[in-house]
């Protein structure tokens, strides 16, 4: 049995952006004698979800890669002998900037970088201010633990973004996150919301017969302008496994760790029973291509 120990990470973040990065690194040492090969951390879990307001003072957070933090988790991947995933507001170069996870080998080189494709512009989350779309593809970063096929937060929603890792030959799908309720939802808006968002990954794990893992943020995060009333970031982190079964989940309200075994074998026998990728009709999907069917 192909068999790998994955690690996630979920905390809250406060605005003292080297506490965030302290709180990191010891809860990735905490996973790693875990027997964690393979860690997740939440997506921009440097700082607070700057992306609620406007701002551009918010550009002063952004950093080169490489650069300061990819040194230190750099350094630390080395020393724990994992492979890392995390997640940094990138300066490409003046008025250039991306969401971008940052992939480290077990020897602390780094593996790859994905720049998040699918960029939202709701209220509370105006990340199109802040990130240019990614201009890297759907490539999985080839690691020694596998084809790792890294996607952020708003590009858990698309299939097209889930599809094109697995075509690629993505063995584990990862998705570094930060989603949340809006605190003026009713109870029953706040559980759709949540169970719609756990249910489109499911979804995608099944269809292309290969597991998921998801690191998301907890705690409630004030809107700096006060013209919402912020976001509570719901946590309930998670990894499914190949034919949308829940291994682990975390809770919604905690800074919590999960350390879970993935039988990497699960993927080929899945896919024997259930052969979506033979069946597809790939000569009729050119609408696809579309905006829209008028």
């Amino acid at each position: 049995m192909k068999s790998l120990k994955v690690g996630l990470v979920q905390h809250s973040c406060t605005t003292d952006q080297q506490e965030n990065i302290k709180k990191c690194c010891e809860q990735i040492r905490q996973i790693a004698t875990q027997g964690a090969e393979l860690v997740v951390l939440q997506e921009l879990h440097n700082n607070q979800y700057f992306c609620q307001t406007e701002d551009i003072s918010h550009f002063d957070l952004a950093e080169s890669i490489p650069g300061a933090t990819t040194q230190k988790f750099s350094k630390l991947a080395k020393q724990l002998e994992i492979v890392l995933v995390i997640s940094l507001f990138e300066k490409r170069a003046a008025g250039l900037y991306h969401n971008t996870a940052v992939v480290f080998e077990k020897d602390g080189s780094i593996a790859g970088t994905y720049r998040k494709m699918h960029i939202p512009d709701d209220p509370g989350y105006y990340e199109n201010f802040y990130f240019t779309p990614g201009d890297l593809g759907f490539t999985p970063i080839v690691t020694s633990v596998g084809k790792l096929g890294v996607l952020i937060c708003w590009d858990q929603w698309y299939p097209e973004a889930a599809r094109m890792m697995a075509l690629a030959g993505a063995e584990i799908l990862i998705y570094p996150t930060a989603i949340g309720h809006d605190p003026n939802d009713n109870l029953a808006e706040q559980q759709r919301q949540l169970d719609a968002w756990m249910i489109v990954q499911r979804g995608h794990a099944v269809a292309n017969g290969i597991p998921i893992i998801t690191a998301n943020r907890v705690g409630f995060e004030a809107d700096p302008s006060q013209a919402t009333a912020g976001i509570n970031f719901w946590g309930s982190s998670f990894v499914v496994g190949c034919q949308g079964e829940i291994l682990a989940q975390t809770g919604t309200d905690t800074e919590e760790l999960l350390a879970v075994n993935l039988n990497l074998d699960n993927s080929e026998k899945t896919r024997q029973i259930w052969p979506f990728f033979r069946d597809r009709r790939i000569d009729q999907y050119q609408d696809l291509l579309k905006r829209f069917r008028d």
